[in-house]
C-alpha cells in the first residue's frame, strides 16, 4: 500500500525482453493433481462394479476399467501437450475409437484389436441406445453386441472429465465447493449401477460406506491450506484435520451403516428402472397363435414348416403360452394385463433363464432348420437355457428376440424366414405321477383375467368334475370327460362331420349344446382351460407341434397336420402339469349326425352383449385388435412423457433457475450497496459494483493496490481485448465523465470514477445525493459498454458468476508471498487546507 500523500499513476505495462525463450512443447503434469485423478479412477471403480448384477458376471469389467484407462490417460496426454479443452476432446473421442474395439468387441474386431466398421458402429449405438436396451434386457446382458459399451462410455466420460478438470480448473484454486464438482461424475456412475442393475444388490453397504468414507477423506486433507502459517502452526493444523477428518469419517460410517439398515428398501421395493419401464414389445401387435390353428390343418397340412435334430420319442415342441382370455380369443398376455407372476417379453441374449416355478427333468439339445412357416412365435422344446442363431440371416435378426421365461415363450419380432436355423438347449418339465398330486395344491399364481365366461362352460365343469376333491382328481376328471364323451373333427371336406373353427364364447356355447361334443384340440383345449379357470386354477392354453418321432430318428420333418393344443396347470412346488383334452375317436355314428337337441334346454344366461354390436362374441376370420373397453378409463400421461419432460426441463429448471437466483442475489447486492449508508459509501458501493461485474465478466481484477491501480489494470485489459473502442451515448456524466471527448481512443473509462471515488471518500465533506447518482449511472454505463462489446457467450457466463470485493481484496495470487496485515490509521474527518490529494486504497 503506498502512501496516501504520494502521487500514484497507473502501472505501465512490462515491456517485452527483447529475445524471450519459446515455451517448452510439453509441460509437466501438475503433481498436487495426481492424487485427485487417483480418488476419482478408485470412486468410479465402486460406481461401475455395480453393474455385476445386470451383467451377471465380471467380464464387464474389462470394457470398465479400460474406460478409466483411456479417459484418464487422454486427460492427462492433453495436458501435457498444452493441447485446447476442444482439441484434448477430439483427441479423447479418437482413442475413444481407437481402443473401445478390443475393449468391448474383440469378436467383431479384427484379429480382435484391429477397429471394424461393425466395432465402430457398436461404439456409437451403445454410447446412445445402450443406456435404453440394458433397462429392457433380460439378466444377465448378453445382447446386443454392442452393450458392453455402456460400461466403457460411462467410466470413459468420467474420467475424461475428471482429469481435465482436476488438471486444468481445481488447481488454479482449489476450493471445498471446487473440489465437490469433482465428484459429480464418479457419483452419477454409483447411481447408474443402481438404476441399470436389478433388485439384487452388489456389496451395496460396503460400496456406498467405501465411497463416502473416500470422498469425505479427500475433501478434508485436499483443501487450500492458509495463505501463512509458522511450521508449529502447519503441524498443528495437520493434527487439526486428522483429528477432525477421522472423527467425521467415523461418524458418517457409522451413521450411514445404521440408517441404512433401517431405512433400505427390502429387496422388492428396491427401485430400479428396468421394473419400471415396461418391455418395447407388445404380443397382442400379433394374431392370437390359436387363432389360426385351422390354417395348419386346412391349408398347410403337409408343407414342410421346420426340420428338428435332436428329439426323442413323445417330445413335443412348444409354440406359444397363453394365459388370457377376453371372450373372443385366447391370447398371450399383453402389457396391460401382465399380471405380477409373469416377467413378460424382454429382449435378451444367448443365455435364457428358467421359470421360477419347475421342476427340472431332462435336458435337449434340438437343432430347428426353418422352411415354409414364417410366424413371429419361435419354435422350440421344453424351457430354452441357451438359444444360438446359426445362419447369417438369422444372426442379423437377432436383436428382436424377446423372451418370457414365465410361459417358456420366444417370439422373433421380425418374422422367421426360410433357412433360418438355431440351436437350443431346453430343460424340461419333470413328470409327476397323478398318486404323487394327490395331496399337491395348485399354485397361488396371478394370470390375465379370464372374461365372459359362457355359463354353459361353468355348469359343464361342475358336472364334470362330480365328487372329486382334490385339484388333480378334478382336473383329470374333466379331462376324462372331455376327452371320452367328445369326437375329433378338424372341419376337413373327409371328416364325416363338419367341425366350425375358432374358441370364442360362442364356440364354446355350441360345443356343450349340440347333441355331440364335436371339434379339435383348438375346442377342446379352450374349453377345459376355461373350466380350470373357474375352479380357481391357474390354466393355460399351449399351442405347439405333436410329431411322430422314431426310436432311432436323426430328425424330424414338422408339418402343419402336427398341430396340437393342451392345457397346463401350475401345482405348488412342482411346475405346470400337461393335460391333453382332445378325444381321439374320429368315428361319429352317422344315426346322430349333430343337430340341435329338440327338447327343452336349461335356461342359460347369455354373456352380455353390446346393442350396436350384435356379433361381438362371434368367432371372426379377421381378429379385431380393438380395444373399445379402455376408452373410458381416465387419461394417464404416458412414461415416455414424463421421461422427455424431466430430461428437458430439468436442465431447463437448473440453468435458468440457477440464473434467476443468481441475478436476485446481485440485484439485493446492487440495492445495498446504493441505498445504505452515507453518501461516500454510495459512491465507494458504485466502485465496488464495477469492479464487481467486471470481474464477473472475465478481467483480471487486481487484489491489491489503489483505485488508480485498478482503474489503470481494467483500461490496459480493455485495450488488449479489444473492447475499449466502444463509445457511449452520452459524452457527459458530469463530475465522474467516463466517456470525455478528450479523450483517447478507448471509450470505456474507468480511471475517472476511480478519482471521484477517492475525492468522495477522503474529501471529508458530506456527498450530495447527485454525485451518488451520478457516480452509479457512471458505474453501470462503463460495465453496460463492456458487456455490449463481449461475447455473447462471456455474457452468458457472467450471469452465472457471482464476485464480491471480498473474493479479491484479501488474498494475492500474483506469486507475491502473503504480507502481515497491518492496521490502517483512521481517515481524517476533515482534509487539511491545502493538503493534496488522498488516494484511497482497494478496500476503501
Amino acid at each position: 500500500m503506498t502512501d496516501s500523500s504520494s502521487p500514484v499513476h497507473p502501472v505501465p505495462a512490462t515491456p517485452a525482453a527483447p529475445a524471450q525463450a519459446a515455451q517448452p512443447a510439453l509441460r509437466p503434469f501438475p503433481t498436487r493433481a495426481w492424487p485427485d485423478v487417483a480418488i476419482i479412477s478408485v470412486l468410479s471403480l465402486l460406481g461401475v462394479i455395480g453393474y455385476e448384477t445386470s451383467f451377471g458376471d465380471y467380464n464387464f469389467l474389462i470394457a470398465g476399467v479400460g474406460g478409466l484407462v483411456v479417459g484418464t490417460a487422454f486427460g492427462v496426454l492433453g495436458y501435457v501437450l498444452r493441447l485446447g479443452v476442444v482439441t484434448n476432446v477430439l483427441a479423447a473421442l479418437l482413442g475413444y475409437f481407437l481402443f473401445g474395439s478390443a475393449l468391448t468387441m474383440p469378436a467383431q474386431s479384427l484379429f480382435g484389436v484391429v477397429p471394424s466398421l461393425e466395432s465402430l458402429a457398436g461404439l456409437a449405438l451403445g454410447a446412445v441406445w445402450g443406456w435404453t436396451d440394458i433397462v429392457t434386457l433380460q439378466t444377465p446382458v448378453e445382447a446386443p453386441y454392442y452393450i458392453p459399451v455402456v460400461p466403457y462410455f460411462a467410466t470413459w466420460l468420467v474420467a475424461l472429465v475428471g482429469t481435465m478438470l482436476a488438471s486444468r480448473w481445481l488447481v488454479v484454486r482449489r476450493s471445498p465447493l471446487r473440489s465437490s464438482v469433482l465428484l459429480i461424475g464418479p457419483a452419477l456412475l454409483f447411481l447408474s449401477g443402481i438404476l441399470l442393475g436389478t433388485d439384487e444388490t452388489y456389496f451395496a453397504g460396503v460400496r456406498g460406506v467405501a465411497f463416502a468414507a473416500i470422498a469425505l477423506i479427500w475433501l478434508g486433507w485436499r483443501r487450500s491450506a492458509a495463505p501463512a502459517a509458522s511450521d508449529s502452526g502447519v503441524r498443528r493444523l495437520q493434527r487439526r484435520k486428522l483429528a477432525g477428518t477421522g472423527m467425521l469419517v467415523t461418524g458418517a460410517v457409522l451413521v450411514g451403516a445404521l440408517a441404512g439398515t433401517a431405512l433400505a428398501p427390502t429387496q422388492p421395493d428396491r427401485f430400479v428402472l428396468r421394473e419400471e419401464i415396461t418391455p418395447p414389445f407388445d404380443p397382442l401387435a400379433f394374431p392370437s397363435p390359436l387363432a389360426g390353428f385351422r390354417s395348419y390343418t386346412k391349408d398347410l397340412a403337409d408343407t414342410p414348416l421346420f426340420t428338428v435334430s435332436g428329439l426323442e420319442p413323445g417330445d413335443v415342441i412348444r409354440l406359444a403360452s397363453m394365459d388370457s382370455y377376453d371372450g373372443r380369443l385366447w391370447n398371450v398376455a399383453g402389457p396391460d394385463d401382465m399380471a405380477a407372476s409373469d416377467g413378460g417379453f424382454e429382449l435378451v441374449g444367448e443365455t435364457l433363464p428358467l421359470p421360477e416355478l419347475m421342476r427340472a427333468g431332462g435336458e435337449r439339445t434340438a437343432s430347428v432348420e426353418i422352411a415354409g412357416y414364417d410366424d413371429v412365435w419361435l419354435p422350440g422344446v421344453g424351457y430354452p437355457t441357451r438359444l444360438r442363431f446359426d445362419d447369417d440371416g438369422s444372426v442379423a435378426s437377432a436383436g428382436d428376440l424377446r423372451y418370457n421365461s414365465s410361459t417358456g415363450t420366444a417370439v422373433l419380432t421380425s418374422g422367421v424366414e426360410e433357412e433360418y436355423r438355431y440351436t437350443i438347449d431346453s430343460t424340461l418339465q419333470k413328470g409327476v405321477d397323478d398318486d404323487d398330486l394327490i395331496d399337491t395344491p395348485a399354485a397361488q399364481i396371478d394370470l390375465a383375467p379370464i372374461e365372459n365366461t359362457p355359463d354353459v362352460v361353468v355348469a359343464k365343469a361342475q358336472e364334470f368334475a362330480g365328487a372329486a376333491e382334490s385339484p388333480i382328481e378334478q382336473l383329470r376328471a374333466i379331462e376324462t370327460a372331455l376327452k371320452t364323451q367328445g369326437f375329433l373333427s378338424h372341419g376337413l371336406a373327409s371328416d364325416s362331420v363338419p367341425s366350425r373353427a375358432g374358441h370364442g364364447a360362442d364356440r364354446m356355447i355350441e360345443l356343450f349344446t349340440r347333441s355331440q361334443m364335436i371339434g379339435d384340440e383348438e375346442q377342446y383345449a379352450s374349453a377345459m382351460a376355461l373350466m380350470a379357470r373357474y375352479l380357481g386354477y391357474p390354466a393355460r392354453v399351449v399351442m405347439g407341434f405333436a410329431p411322430q418321432i422314431g426310436e432311432d430318428a436323426d430328425s424330424v420333418e414338422v408339418v402343419g397336420d402336427d398341430v396340437t393344443a393342451w392345457v397346463e396347470v401350475a401345482f405348488e412346488g412342482v411346475g405346470w402339469v400337461a393335460f391333453h383334452p382332445t378325444p381321439d375317436e374320429t368315428d361319429i355314428p352317422q344315426d346322430q349326425t349333430p343337430k340341435p337337441k329338440s327338447e327343452p334346454q336349461p335356461q342359460v344366461r347369455q354373456p352380455p352383449r353390446s346393442d350396436n354390436e350384435d356379433e361381438d362374441l362371434l368367432t371372426a376370420v379377421e381378429i379385431d385388435d380393438s380395444d373399445d373397453e379402455k376408452k373410458d378409463q381416465p387419461f394417464v400421461i404416458p412414461l415416455w412423457a414424463w421421461i422427455t419432460a424431466g430430461a428437458v426441463g430439468i436442465p431447463l429448471l437448473l440453468v435458468f433457475g440457477t440464473m434467476l437466483v443468481i441475478a436476485a442475489i446481485k440485484a439485493r447486492r446492487r440495492s445495498r450497496r446504493r441505498n445504505r449508508g452515507t453518501g461516500d459509501r454510495r459512491v465507494a458501493g458504485a466502485w465496488d459494483e464495477m469492479t464487481d461485474e467486471f470481474a464477473e465478466l472475465g478481467f483480471e481484477v487486481p487484489r491489491v493496490g489503489s483505485r488508480r491501480q485498478v482503474a489503470a489494470a481494467i483500461e490496459l485489459q480493455l485495450h488488449e481485448q479489444g473492447l475499449g473502442d466502444a463509445r457511449s451515448v452520452h459524452t457527459d456524466t458530469g463530475p465522474v465523465r467516463v466517456v470525455r471527448a478528450d479523450g483517447p481512443a478507448s471509450g470505456i473509462r474507468v480511471m475517472p470514477l476511480a478519482d471521484a471515488t477517492d475525492r468522495a471518500v477522503f474529501g471529508g465533506q458530506e456527498v450530495e445525493q447527485t454525485v451518488v447518482d451520478e457516480s452509479w449511472s457512471a458505474a453501470l454505463e462503463s460495465v453496460g459498454l463492456a458487456r455490449a462489446a463481449s461475447g455473447r457467450l462471456r455474457r452468458l457466463f457472467s450471469r452465472f458468476r457471482i464476485r464480491s470485493k471480498r473474493d479479491w481484496a484479501k488474498v494475492d495470487i500474483s506469486g507475491a508471498k502473503p504480507v502481515k496485515a497491518v492496521k490502517a490509521a483512521k481517515p481524517p474527518k476533515r482534509a487539511k487546507p491545502g493538503g493534496g490529494e488522498a488516494v484511497a486504497p482497494a478496500t476503501g
